[in-house]
């Protein structure tokens, strides 16, 4: 029996030492799962538009949105005590700019950039969503020239207009043609930055800090852009009934998802961001990382960026992309297009989405600005 018994262990031996040559000599590359395929064909998105069982598009929308925002875990506490203070005014050609600080949250007390288009209001708003790109330094500095600052924050600011919006603030183009502006950095960017200074190799620990408080600092920046707009809606100066956003590169996916979880807004501009997770996650045309700053939990279980920003519909809509954006590869961005278009059809809205991709790399300059406001123009 003994004898028996030790033959069967040097067969289990054998027969282990036999499986474990076959075993792979990795399981991750470029940052990604090898398996990566076999999840990304797991990826049904149930409570898309088309795939749902909900047939009503306004149960849809209630349902999709109610999915989203329980991705997003749990909000920062909604205040109306803004208790707004004004720090400093100054006069520009057709509008007066203002600095402000207000209670945006129950946490946070925020400075932001508003400026007001000279005459009788109210007017026209746009809740402007500043970018990423890596630079944390400035922030709604981005959008609207700054005043009253160190030169090196306004050197940094106007080397960034420079870079990316053509040298043209895209705050200052609106409110010279007649739009109240608004914009408030995120948590991370300008005033509301690190104690220990600007680090972007830190921005996933952070997003990991909030995750173990059962939080999402992504959610963090569209919950917050949720509450900007609705501080927006009771200056005097600003018509409530036409309110707009407008965003570059993460700019963009801000702006497509205000509009999509905001009633207030009723037109969005999302400049430079806009695919599909089959891009953005595959071999060939992958960026090899995720980004914490668009990362809602689990929320791929049911829906992708384009049936997120479908909730939008049958809001007028604007998305513009470059052939040359080598963050979003333009099979990525036309799948997403084609995806939105058939839910805006759907409503008979097609008029109402414009999706263009242009001659030009990942930017925002003046060309991008002109159409962002013919655009609202002629919706608001």
């Amino acid at each position: 029996m003994v004898k028996g018994l030790l033959f069967g262990m040097i067969g289990l031996v054998v027969s282990t030492t036999a499986l474990s040559q076959h075993l792979p000599a990795y399981e991750l590359e470029r940052e990604m799962p090898v398996f990566l395929d076999q999840l990304k064909k797991e990826l049904t998105y149930p409570m898309a538009w088309g795939n749902s069982p909900v047939k009503n598009f306004k149960k849809w929308r209630k349902q999709a949105r109610a999915t989203v925002l329980d991705a997003m875990l749990a909000p920062p506490p909604y205040t109306t005590k803004y208790e707004t203070e004004i720090l400093a005014e100054e006069q520009r050609e057709g509008y007066r700019a203002k600095k402000l600080c207000f209670n945006l949250t129950g946490y946070s007390r925020v400075n932001a950039y508003v400026l007001i288009p000279d005459g009788e209001g109210p007017f026209p708003a746009v809740v402007l969503l500043h970018d990423h790109g890596g630079h944390y330094t400035i922030g709604k500095e981005k959008m609207i020239r700054p005043f009253g600052v160190d030169k090196a924050v306004l050197d940094d600011a106007d080397a960034w207009a420079a870079n990316c919006y053509g040298g043209q603030y895209a705050g200052d183009y609106l409110a010279a043609h007649g739009y109240v502006v608004i914009s408030v950095d995120a948590l991370y960017w300008g005033e509301r930055g690190r104690k220990e200074g600007a680090d972007g190799s830190k921005y996933a620990d952070n997003a990991g800090n909030f995750m173990m408080l059962g939080r999402s600092l992504s959610a963090f920046m569209n919950y917050e852009d949720m509450y900007t707009t609705d501080y927006l809606a009771t200056l005097p100066e600003v018509d409530p009934k036409r309110i707009a956003c407008m965003g570059f590169s993460m700019g963009g996916y801000r702006a497509w998802m205000l509009s999509a979880l905001s009633d207030k807004i009723q037109v969005g501009a999302a400049i430079c961001w806009m695919t599909t997770t089959d891009c953005q996650f595959s071999w060939e045309y992958g960026r090899e990382r995720g980004g914490f700053a668009n990362m809602l939990p689990g929320i791929r279980r049911y829906l992708d960026y384009p049936h997120i920003a479908s909730i939008a519909c049958p809001k007028p809509m604007l998305f513009l992309n470059g052939e040359h954006d080598k963050l979003f590869p333009p099979i990525g961005v036309r799948a997403a297009f084609a995806e939105m278009h058939e839910v805006w059809e759907s409503r008979s809205a097609g008029d109402k989405l414009v999706t263009e991709l242009w001659d030009m790399p990942h930017d925002c300059g003046k060309k991008v600005q002109a159409k962002i406001l013919d655009f609202l123009n002629k919706w608001l």
